[in-house]
C-alpha cells in the first residue's frame, strides 16, 4: 500500500486531503463527487479521519477511488490490460510443440507459470504486527464508512473475503459488502449464486461453523482479484501471480486455517455460525438504488490484526459513473478470451456503466446461421456472472464500434422490428429490485444481426406530438423524441402515474403512424433530456416479461417505479442520493469542487 501511494503521488494521480472529515457521509460523499469528474478524477487520501458521533480520531488515513481511471488501473496492474488478455489467449491456445525450438519456447512459457501459484510462508506476516483478541476486539476502532443516509450502518466496501470448502480442497477470494453490527459481528452479504455461499451450504449441511478471513488493503490487485469472474473452485490469487509474475505470499490466519496475503493492512477473522442469520441492510448499492433489508449470515470475529503503519482502503457505490466503471473495464478485457471459449464467434462485447453492467450488454458477433444470435443469448444467460445480465443486444461484424453510442444506436434502430425481440425468464442479481420476485425475472434480447425492412413513421415536432399525446393521456407531463432520423425513433414520455403504463400505451395506439418505441418514466426525479441517466433508470426499473408491450410496429417500455397499481407487491427502494446538508457543508469549507453541470447530469 505504501508503494501504491508513492506511485500515485509520483504520477500526479493522488490528492491528499488534510482537512478533518467524518467517516459518516462526509468522506464517501467527497469520493462520490470525485469519481464523477472527467477521467474519474484522482485517488483521494484522507489523512485527518474522525468519527464525530463518538469523538474518535483515527490514526490511519483512508484511501479511496484508487482504481477510478483507466490510467490508474494500468498503473496498478503494472502493465497494459491488453497484455494480460493476450497472455490468457496464448495459454488457452497453447499447442503441443512441433519441434525442438517449439519445445524450448514452451518450456520457457511453462517455467514462467511457476510464479502464478500462491506461496505459503511460515510464521506471521506484516499484517499481524498488532493483534487483538476477545474483549480487545473492536470493529468500531477501524474507520469504516457510512456512505448514505439510509444505510443500515457502516459497511466495509473493499474487503477481500477468504473462504474455503468444507474439505479444504477449494479456496475462494470474493468481494462482498460487510455490515458492522457491533464490536465483533459482521453481516456477510454473499449472494446465493456466489462461491462463498456454496461453501456456506456445505458447512450448514454438516452442522459446522465456517471459517472466514477478511483482508483490507495491501496490493490493490488483491482487491481486483476478489472481483475476478473465475470458474467455481479456481483460486482468484492465481490471477495475481499471472499479472505480476510473482506469487502472492500468504500467511495463516491467527484463529482459523485460512491463508491471507502477508502484506495486507488489516485482517478480520472469525467464524460464521451456519444456524444464525441476521437482517442486513439497507445499503445504497452500485445499482443506484438502496437494496432492501434481508437476512444474511453473520461473522463472529475471533481476532483482528493489522500493520503498525496502515491505510484503510474503501470505495463508494451509488449512481454511475463509479470506480467500478474502470475495474469493470479491466475485467471485461482480461476475461474476454475465457468468454470466447463458450461463444467462439464473439468479436467484442461492452457493458455500459450507466446501465449498471448487469442491466445491459452490447455484443458484436459473426453470425453464421439463422438463429445464431439467439443461441448466443442463451449462452450468455447461462455463463457464470453473465447469467445475471438482463438485456442483451447483438449486432454483426459490420456494426459500428460498441462504444460509439450514437452510431451504434442508429445502426440498431434502422434494422429493428418487434420481430427482433426475444424475451425469456432467468436468474437475476440479488440486487435487482424490479422483478415481481427476488432472483428471477424477465430477460430481453435484441437480434440486430438481421435487418428488417420497416417504414419510418411520420415524425412530428415534440410540441405538436405532446399536444396530441396529452389529448389521449391526461397524466402525460412532457415528452422528448430521440433518434428521429432513424426508422424507429424513441419517444420518452414522463407521466404523473395514476395507472399501469400498459393503459397509457394502449391509449396511444392511434398515434402508431407517428411513433415506434415509446418509453414511459415518472415525472419525479427524471430529466427526459438526460439520456445517460434515462438509460440508468429504465434498465434498472424494467422487467421485460412484464414491462414490454408490442402492437404492430409500436413497442412500449415501462420504466416507471412499480407499485400496487402494477400488481407489484414487493417494496420499491429509494434512489441513492447525496445528503444535501453534507454537500452544503463541504462546499462552504471549500472541499466540494464538482462542477454543477456534472452534479445535475449524474443526479447527485
Amino acid at each position: 500500500m505504501k508503494k501504491t501511494i508513492a506511485l500515485l503521488k509520483k504520477e500526479n494521480e493522488l490528492s491528499v486531503i488534510d482537512a478533518e472529515l467524518d467517516i459518516y457521509l462526509e468522506i464517501p460523499h467527497l469520493a462520490y463527487a470525485e469519481v464523477k469528474k472527467e477521467e474519474g478524477g484522482k485517488a483521494l487520501l484522507f489523512t485527518n479521519v474522525v468519527d464525530k458521533k463518538s469523538g474518535k480520531k483515527f490514526e490511519e488515513p483512508v484511501l479511496m477511488n484508487v482504481f477510478g481511471s483507466y490510467r490508474r488501473c494500468e498503473l496498478l496492474f503494472g502493465r497494459t490490460i491488453e497484455s494480460v488478455a493476450d497472455e490468457i489467449t496464448k495459454l488457452l491456445h497453447m499447442k503441443p510443440p512441433a519441434g525442438f525450438m517449439d519445445k524450448v519456447s514452451m518450456a520457457k512459457e511453462l517455467f514462467s507459470l511457476k510464479n502464478i501459484f500462491p506461496k505459503r510462508l511460515k510464521g506471521e506476516g506484516a499484517c499481524q504486527e498488532i493483534q487483538f483478541y476477545e474483549d480487545a476486539i473492536d470493529l468500531t476502532a477501524l474507520p469504516v464508512l457510512t456512505t448514505w443516509e439510509q444505510d443500515g450502518g457502516p459497511f466495509i466496501t473493499m474487503g477481500q473475503v477468504y473462504t474455503q470448502s468444507l474439505d479444504g480442497e477449494m479456496v475462494n477470494l470474493g468481494m462482498y459488502r460487510l455490515q458492522v453490527y457491533d464490536k465483533n459481528h459482521l453481516g456477510m452479504h454473499w449472494q446465493i449464486h456466489k462461491d462463498s455461499s456454496h461453501f456456506f451450504d456445505q458447512y450448514q449441511r454438516a452442522g459446522k461453523k465456517m471459517p472466514v478471513s477478511i483482508a483490507i488493503g495491501g496490493d490493490p490487485l488483491y482487491t481486483w482479484c476478489a472481483t475476478a469472474p473465475l470458474p467455481y473452485g479456481v483460486n482468484e490469487l492465481l490471477m495475481y501471480g499471472l499479472i505480476t509474475k510473482k506469487p502472492a505470499q500468504l500467511v495463516k490466519s491467527l484463529t482459523n486455517n485460512l491463508y491471507i496475503p502477508q502484506d495486507v493492512d488489516y485482517v478480520i477473522e472469525g467464524w460464521v455460525d451456519t444456524k444464525e442469520m441476521k437482517i442486513e441492510g439497507p445499503f445504497g448499492d452500485h445499482t443506484g438504488y438502496y437494496t432492501l433489508k434481508e437476512p444474511y449470515p453473520v461473522l463472529e470475529v475471533s481476532a483482528i490484526s493489522m500493520k503498525q503503519e496502515r491505510t484503510f482502503l474503501a470505495t463508494v457505490v451509488g449512481k454511475p459513473p463509479l470506480e467500478d466503471k474502470y475495474m469493470g473495464w479491466a475485467t471485461g478485457k482480461i476475461f474476454f478470451p475465457l468468454l470466447k471459449t463458450t461463444v467462439p464467434d464473439l468479436i467484442d462485447y461492452h457493458m455500459p456503466e450507466n446501465a449498471g453492467f448487469h442491466n445491459l450488454i452490447l455484443a458484436k458477433m459473426q453470425p453464421l446461421y439463422k438463429g445464431h444470435a439467439k443461441q448466443f443469448m442463451h449462452a450468455f444467460w447461462g455463463a457464470g456472472q453473465m447469467s445475471f445480465v438482463k438485456h442483451a443486444i447483438f449486432v454483426n461484424e459490420k456494426a459500428p464500434e460498441l462504444t460509439e453510442y450514437e452510431e451504434f444506436t442508429t445502426y440498431i434502430l434502422n434494422r429493428f422490428s418487434p420481430k427482433s425481440l426475444f424475451m425469456t425468464e432467468g436468474i437475476l442479481d440479488a440486487l435487482d429490485h424490479s422483478s415481481d420476485e427476488t432472483l428471477v425475472g424477465g430477460k430481453l434480447g435484441i437480434d440486430a444481426t438481421v435487418e428488417y425492412e420497416v417504414s419510418a413513421p411520420v415524425v412530428m415536432d415534440d410540441e405538436v406530438l405532446l399536444e396530441k399525446v396529452q389529448e389521449l393521456v391526461s397524466d402525460v407531463q412532457n415528452l422528448k423524441q430521440y433518434m428521429k432520423e432513424t426508422k424507429n425513433p424513441i419517444t420518452v414520455i414522463s407521466v404523473k402515474k395514476s395507472k399501469n403504463a400498459k393503459e397509457y400505451f394502449d391509449a396511444l395506439l392511434p398515434l402508431s403512424p407517428n411513433m415506434r418505441v415509446v418509453v414511459f418514466v415518472d415525472v419525479d426525479k427524471n430529466d427526459i433530456t438526460n439520456s445517460y441517466m434515462l438509460i440508468w433508470r429504465v434498465t434498472n426499473n424494467m422487467d421485460a416479461l412484464r414491462d414490454v408491450y408490442i402492437s404492430g410496429l409500436m413497442v412500449g417500455i415501462d420504466g416507471t417505479n412499480k407499485s400496487e397499481i402494477d400488481g407489484f407487491l414487493r417494496e420499491w427502494p429509494d434512489d441513492v442520493e447525496c445528503t444535501q446538508s453534507i454537500v452544503k457543508s463541504l462546499k462552504e469549507r471549500g472541499l466540494w469542487d464538482l462542477r454543477e453541470d456534472l452534479s445535475r447530469k449524474y443526479q447527485l
